[in-house]
């Protein structure tokens, strides 16, 4: 709560600083956007190891995970990087009665309270009340290998690629996502203090089929 007040108390300095270059308008809308609800709407494009998230639908475990069967994953292993790419649809949602605007968002996606995927989406993001939602295709892409390797978060990694092949048995995944919006005033740029975290669990239901 202090770093919401911090926040909004430099926006609320610099705009009246940079009055007369039009901008109070711009601070006014980022202090909205820490009002926002936000929510992983579906996942889809998913590769692991540059093979289709659907070709690992029948693995039960990380013997599965065979070189004879997966050999492009096998070469990723040696070599230590094993990349997985995905793109989230973020939907963002205003409660409030006014406009919500940033000009960038950075985020990040953990999983067992292991950070896997971390960037900045470089776009401008406006949420408008009483409107539904506004998404945000935010793409992930992160080498995996250590995941994959600790006794720690393998299992858990296996059960998230379960669930991400869309297999109607496999348990959700939670994944824990930070944003940090950003705004940019006439070349200052200010950051949210800290990150707006929510919990999200991925469910089979949320993954969209490659086309």
């Amino acid at each position: 709560m202090k770093k919401r007040i911090w926040f909004v108390a430099v926006l609320a300095a610099v705009g009246l600083y940079f009055t007369g270059c039009g901008v109070s308008r711009q601070v006014s809308e980022a202090k909205v956007f820490g009002d926002c609800k936000y929510k992983i709407a579906s996942a889809d494009s998913i590769y692991l190891a540059g093979i289709d998230i659907n070709e690992f639908r029948n693995i039960k475990s990380m013997s599965d995970l065979n070189i004879a069967r997966f050999p492009k994953l096998g070469l990723a292993l040696l070599r230590k990087d094993v990349p997985l790419d995905l793109r989230v649809n973020l939907d963002i949602n205003n409660p409030t009665r006014k406009k919500a605007a940033v000009n960038q968002l950075e985020y990040k996606v953990l999983l067992t309270n292991t950070e896997i995927f971390n960037g900045f989406f470089n776009q401008k993001i406006e949420v408008y009340p009483g409107s539904g939602s506004t998404r945000v295709p935010l793409k992930l892409s992160a080498n995996v290998y250590n995941l994959l390797t600790n006794d720690q978060t393998r299992d858990e990694f296996i059960n998230m690629v379960m669930t991400l092949t869309g297999k109607s048995d496999a348990k959700p995944a939670k994944f824990v996502v930070k944003v940090k919006p950003t705004l940019d005033l006439a070349g200052k740029t200010i950051n949210y203090p800290g990150y707006i975290t929510f919990d999200q669990e991925i469910t089979t239901d949320m993954v969209l089929k490659t086309k």
